[in-house]
């Protein structure tokens, strides 16, 4: 006698997404996430000055061509002046302004960078350019007469000596434990 066979409903298999065709990675998921936890917390200031991600993730060969908006700035205040350290890369001090008037220490620069090269079967012609400018309120008596600023190895740094009667405000006062 012969065996009754049943037929089983055959379903095609789903095709599995291929990464980087239309389906977002593992590594964009998680950081859109975490962008969307902290775009939740309005009153902390947790994007950058041009409102980008703290995250933002991008070659590293585009953040080492690209021109900052800003140079990095270091403040600091050492035995009887002030010093403020500028980061200039690629710049020549003829393209660099430093005043200082009523307080205020405003730094002012500008980029303009152009190499071309030609070979028998290329032409590679690339242009960067940009300009900055930075100001800093500083405390009052600074002697302005005085004011010192250098230039090396792509480093600008000012020195801002404090006036005699500043000094002799300063005073040290002991710190005890109870």
């Amino acid at each position: 006698m012969a065996e009754a066979t049943t037929k089983l409903p055959v379903k095609p298999a789903k095709e599995a997404a291929k990464p980087g065709v239309g389906a977002p990675g593992a590594l964009d998921v998680l950081r859109r996430e975490i962008d969307r936890v902290f775009e939740d917390f309005p009153s902390l200031s947790f994007r950058t000055s041009l409102h980008r991600p703290l995250l933002n993730f991008e070659p590293l060969w585009r953040s080492a061509l690209s021109w900052g908006l800003t140079p990095a700035v270091d403040i600091a205040e050492k035995d009887g002046f002030y010093e403020v350290t500028v980061e200039l890369p690629g710049m020549s001090e003829n393209n660099i302004d430093v005043k200082y008037s009523d307080g205020m220490l405003t730094i002012k620069g500008e980029k303009d960078e152009s190499t071309e090269e030609k070979q028998k079967d290329y032409h590679l012609s690339e242009r960067r350019y940009g300009s900055f400018e930075r100001s800093f309120t500083l405390p009052s008596g600074i002697n302005a007469d005085i004011v010192e600023a250098t230039f090396k190895n792509g480093v600008l740094t000012v020195a801002l000596p404090k006036s005699a009667e500043a000094r002799k405000k300063e005073k040290k006062i002991a710190v005890t434990a109870k």
